[in-house]
């Protein structure tokens, strides 16, 4: 409980840590070879805005008495791309910790989800009503739409 009231709900979220994961290592001569580099916290887009996304947005976005929003983003084109490059900025900056996440929320979270939720852009007319400090919806993805993105296929 937070005791901010309004603000708390059913669901659990838990914010993941910012650390890269990253490994490097020294071979016999001292030089050091990078890792595979940071591990991914969330495996694809889809997986971002069901555990991250769509908890961080529980205000009023825009200046109309309700933005728009569809639980079904994933059939819209645009909101794909654009959610899609919101994640992969999120999965880099969040190694910033100095900044990152403020230059995530400023260049990338509010620009991209003012346009998908604007009047003019692809969630218009969406029946999906967002109820305000509650997350936004979320319908799962056809299975095998988006796929896990820290499994590397064997050869």
């Amino acid at each position: 409980m937070s005791g901010l009231g309004e603000w708390d709900d059913d669901e659990e979220t838990s914010w993941p840590a910012a650390d890269g994961g990253s490994e490097a290592s020294t071979d016999d001569a001292g030089t050091e070879t990078p890792g595979p580099g940071p591990q991914l916290v969330y495996g694809n887009v889809s997986e971002f805005v069901d555990q991250f996304l769509r908890h961080a947005y529980r205000r009023k976005t825009s200046g109309r008495l309700a933005p728009w929003w569809s639980g079904e983003w994933w059939k819209h084109d645009e909101a794909v791309m654009r959610l899609e490059a919101l994640w992969r900025a999120w999965e880099h900056l969040r190694l910033d910790p100095a900044t990152g996440m403020s230059v995530w929320w400023r260049d990338h979270a509010d620009h991209h989800m003012r346009v998908l939720m604007a009047d003019d852009g692809p969630f218009h007319g969406s029946p999906d009503a967002i109820d305000y400090g509650k997350p936004l919806t979320h319908v799962e993805p056809p299975e095998g739409l988006f796929v896990d993105e820290r499994v590397t296929p064997t050869s």
